[in-house]
């Protein structure tokens, strides 16, 4: 199969599957998907790779569907990260205007971002993304791109992501050995929130949560931009192995019993219908009313979304959220989720589903799909400004995207 262009491709590399989406440019300046893939995968746990050979089985597995029925070979990709090393922080850098018109120019930009970047790192770290959220100019706020501004001072607020260098290259070695190159390495949310989000809940304030197999990312934008994300330990697979062991069954039974009967809100259940339970060791089954199985997961339910809420009270971000909450990942489909998300955050709260892209949608209409679908549209993003902006360029983090690396190139 022959390597074509105009292809982009996003590779979402979660605890449980790995899932490969190719999307191909259409002549309106979209993305249409052509292929998908999706392959078990049992070399991660918990967001990080534990198991080389198996996480490159799986890449190849997935990749391979997904290339037959693009008709097309892939060679390189966009691959989501993620993993409770990852950490994010907001900063603000300042320098003075160079030149002697106070006109800023690239380099005065270029300047402030280092500055907002430099502080010091554990040497284990490196960093992810730097997006700036405001710019600047003798104190005047609320500015987006201050090329060509007249003023003294410039000043900008940033919001960078951190992760663990040794993990992000092992998941980069394990992309290389199935024969791909990563393009980019992006924080699962940010990309998620371009296939998920609309510009209104952006402005007003939304929190995205993306419940993966092994924990939980979210991210809140306001005013366009993310203003704080970080990461849960806590996952689908916690509430399956809650099942497993207080049941003493089989950790796929207890899967099976979760997605079939689950409900974590206990006001939801209005029968006693009894749930066929299997022993572990082919021992007895037994029969368990499903006030029992919520009874087991409601409280992780509300561990979850209590650390969610707590975290965000305590950076001052508990009352921002106009624009309610998104939920998406493929854990999130476990009934009364989303009513107990509107409780506890005393928000609104919808589903995320892949939305912006064309072809073969009806077979990604999930919210397993989301991460992959917007890897592809945050690749489109920043492929179409790299080559449309590098005269004058627009800082959101819709334009603004990528790692620093990769901005710094572009400004000069």
């Amino acid at each position: 199969m022959p390597n074509v262009d105009g292809y982009l491709v996003g590779i979402d590399i979660g605890s449980s599957k790995v899932g490969v989406l190719i999307g191909h440019r259409d002549g309106s300046g979209g993305m249409e998907v052509v292929g998908k893939g999706l392959a078990p995968n049992r070399g991660t746990r918990r967001g990080n790779i534990v198991n080389v050979e198996q996480t490159v089985d799986a890449l190849k597995q997935a990749s391979e569907e997904a290339e037959v029925m693009a008709g097309i070979e892939i060679s390189r990709a966009y691959v989501g990260v993620a993993g409770s090393d990852i950490r994010s922080v907001n900063s603000r850098g300042m320098v003075s205007v160079a030149r002697r018109d106070r006109e800023i120019t690239r380099q005065d930009i270029q300047r402030v971002l280092e500055a907002a970047q430099s502080a010091a790192l554990p040497t284990d770290r490196e960093i992810l993304h730097t997006i700036p959220q405001e710019f600047f100019v003798d104190e005047q706020g609320g500015i987006v791109d201050p090329l060509g501004m007249l003023g003294s001072r410039l000043e900008v607020s940033v919001h960078l992501t951190t992760g663990n260098f040794t993990r992000t290259k092992t998941l980069q070695t394990c992309v290389n050995r199935a024969g791909i190159e990563v393009i980019e390495a992006v924080f699962e949310p940010l990309a998620t929130a371009e296939g998920v989000l609309l510009e209104d809940e952006r402005e007003l304030g939304v929190l995205l949560v993306d419940v993966g197999s092994g924990g939980t990312e979210y991210a809140l934008f306001a005013e366009g931009e993310p203003q704080h994300s970080s990461v849960v330990p806590i996952g689908a697979s916690h509430f399956t192995n809650d099942l497993a062991m207080v049941l003493r069954t089989p950790f796929a039974e207890a899967e099976r019993i979760k997605t079939r009967y689950g409900c974590c809100l206990g006001s939801m259940i209005d029968d006693e219908e009894g749930v066929t339970v299997p022993a572990v060791a082919g021992g007895a089954q037994r029969v368990v009313p499903k006030r029992e199985l919520c009874e087991i997961l409601e409280p992780r339910a509300e561990e979850l979304l209590n650390l969610i809420h707590d975290d965000l009270s305590k950076n001052g971000w508990d009352e921002t959220l106009r624009g309610g909450v998104v939920l998406t990942g493929g854990g999130v489909q476990l009934d009364g989720l989303l009513e107990l998300t509107e409780q506890i955050f005393s928000s609104t709260v919808r589903y995320g589903l892949p939305q912006g892209l064309g072809g073969l949608v009806d077979v990604i209409n999930s919210p397993t799909w989301c991460t992959a679908s917007g890897l592809l549209l945050y690749g489109l993003a920043s492929e179409q400004d790299q080559s449309k902006n590098r005269k004058r360029r627009t800082f959101t983090v819709r334009k603004f995207i990528g790692t620093l690396r990769g901005v710094f190139s572009d400004l000069l």
